[in-house]
């Protein structure tokens, strides 16, 4: 059984590519592995829910590619179950480029990120948009009380493969939360230094 994402983007394109550049016998093992990587994992929902944002690419009818940045509340983004994650969808710019790609092409990929630890999750998968008043209990299930933005629509995605991305080149970034955690530790140790040379 191939890695799913392999038998998604490995097109003969891509092979031709790797062959070109030195790589197709390297990259045969995703074509060979046991694990498919088309179901979610404990890491993975972890991961997943731990998240803030992620970026969103859709297709045009044209054919362009489409990438958008998806924010808000850590955990925003939901595991419905090991096939299956959405989230609300808040109104925005009003443009509806990424709602309008997906009413043509329900193919959707995303990239997760986690800069402070430089990991990177891949997810590959087909989208369906779900309104209130059709599906209430599933978009209640994508909302987050305590985060009170309107929300337009559920993003629900059906998960055809993931992927854990290589760290090299993921620059380390932090939130304003990370560095307060960061701080505090400095602060705590400076207190203590103080007290320590106020007692000699």
């Amino acid at each position: 059984m191939p890695r799913a994402f392999a038998d998604i983007t490995f097109t003969d394109s891509v092979k031709a590519a790797q062959s070109l550049y030195g790589s197709r016998d390297a990259n045969r093992g995703f074509e060979l592995a046991e694990d498919g990587r088309h179901e979610i994992g404990p890491r993975e929902a972890q991961f997943i829910s731990a998240r803030d944002s992620f970026y969103q690419a859709t297709v045009g009818d044209n054919g362009w590619p489409y990438v958008q940045h998806r924010g808000g509340p850590a955990g925003f983004l939901k595991v419905l179950d090991e096939r299956t994650i959405g989230y609300a969808d808040f109104r925005g710019n009003v443009q509806y480029l990424s709602v309008g790609n997906l009413m043509g092409d329900e193919r959707v990929s995303l990239i997760l990120m986690d800069y402070a630890n430089r990991r990177r999750l891949k997810i590959w998968g087909r989208a369906r948009i779900v309104h209130e008043a059709d599906e209430p209990e599933l978009v209640a299930r994508l909302e987050d009380p305590s985060y009170r933005a309107p929300v337009e629509r559920g993003i629900v995605i059906t998960v055809e493969a993931w992927d854990w991305n290589c760290p090299k080149h993921i620059t380390p970034r932090y939130t304003v939360p990370e560095v307060e955690v960061m701080l505090e530790q400095l602060h705590a140790e400076i207190a203590d230094l103080k007290a320590q040379l106020a007692n000699r």
